[in-house]
């Protein structure tokens, strides 16, 4: 499985979350989009109503009607009800249930720094990990060393 590590330098985890929900959705996947926090929820889900003015990214939250039938869904916890082969942890914890997924994204800002790379050190060495870290450059997201 394949786990991205996306540093936010800068960058509003609410508007990195929209980009990678949608081209997720493009690739045909499903996302489950943890965050622990209510107040973080409510921010992503606010973003994803927004992110295009043109359309808007098809979602929900876990415990609304349908929750199961979207395509993009915020949920405090890791469990997937939508059926989500993608996870994305949108708050900066790593929680080893990710690993249960096809794909992961760990989005994690300066004050998570310590931890993301605990969790990169602890990944790295299990063989059934590809661990991938991104980093922005000049506004667009490029793989780093």
């Amino acid at each position: 499985m394949q786990v991205d590590f996306y540093q936010l330098a800068g960058t509003p985890v609410a508007t990195v979350v929209p980009q990678l929900a949608a081209k997720t959705l493009e690739n045909g996947e499903r996302l489950l989009i943890v965050a622990g926090d209510a107040r973080l929820r409510g921010v992503l889900d606010e973003a994803l109503w927004t992110y295009d003015p043109l359309s808007f990214l098809p979602h929900g939250q876990t415990g609304e009607d349908l929750s199961a039938d979207q395509p993009v869904l915020l949920s405090a916890d890791t469990d997937a009800v939508n059926a989500a082969n993608f996870i994305m942890l949108a708050d900066g914890e790593w929680r080893d249930a990710a690993l249960q997924f096809k794909r992961a994204f760990y989005l994690f800002d300066a004050d998570r720094l310590d931890d993301a790379r605990n969790a990169w050190r602890k990944l790295a060495d299990m063989d059934t990990v590809e661990p991938r870290y991104w980093k922005q450059d000049h506004g667009r997201w490029r793989q780093g060393p």
